[in-house]
């Protein structure tokens, strides 16, 4: 066994001690290669439980926050998701294998670019990214089954509970300052009434309106 498939294992049986009891949650982490997301330098920590940086200033989430938002999403063969923030591309990664059809936005070019290199590479085929404003999330597309947002909003856009399909969940981190965040679930139900949970106290990056200005 190499060194990653261990420490891949490890990486596992701590999430099942912290909550994670759905095993295809379970499963889909288990089958990505985190490591392949990661800048070089960071690779030899690919498995350990923590964030990571990325380039443009992002992060690469603690394996239990993408584990426990995967969880809490509910996602199964069947449903259509957006995620708004692909970062890296890992928690699109990690959904691929559990949802029918994932839509990934970006605001960050580079990072658009090369997330959309690895799932070639990875044939991960039913994941289709564009370059994007996540406030405004993917109109033409709408409306989704679940929404998944991976970086905090300081207030829920409104735009996005729009394009949430009747019976719908979406999770995503609110809180105007890191100190005050939390990942909150919304339910719509069959008449288009949102019902609001707050779940987890959190850390992430801004949520920012707009494209990103690469130099």
């Amino acid at each position: 066994m190499n060194n990653n498939a261990a420490q891949k294992i490890r990486l596992i049986m701590e999430l099942r001690r912290q909550g994670i009891s759905d095993t295809s949650v379970l499963s889909a982490i288990e089958r990505v290669p985190r490591e392949e997301f990661i800048p070089k330098t960071f690779r030899d920590r690919a498995y350990e439980n923590i964030a990571l940086p990325i380039p443009s200033g992002q992060t690469i989430s603690q394996p239990f926050i993408v584990a426990y938002m995967t969880q809490m999403l509910k996602p199964d063969p069947r449903r259509k998701v957006l995620e708004i923030g692909t970062g890296s591309g890992y928690q699109a990664a990690v959904l691929s294998h559990l949802c029918r059809r994932v839509y990934s936005l970006e605001r960050f070019r580079s990072l658009q670019v090369e997330a959309v290199r690895l799932f070639e590479r990875l044939k991960l085929m039913n994941i289709t990214t564009k370059l994007g404003d996540g406030y405004k999330g993917w109109v033409e597309q709408a409306p989704f089954d679940r929404i998944i947002v991976t970086a905090a909003a300081t207030e829920i856009p409104a735009l996005l509970v729009d394009q949430l399909n009747d019976g719908g969940i979406m999770i995503l981190p609110v809180g105007p300052e890191p100190s005050s965040q939390q990942i909150v679930k919304l339910t719509k139900d069959a008449t288009g009434k949102v019902l609001e949970e707050e779940l987890l106290a959190v850390r992430f990056v801004p949520l920012v309106q707009g494209l990103a200005v690469e130099t």
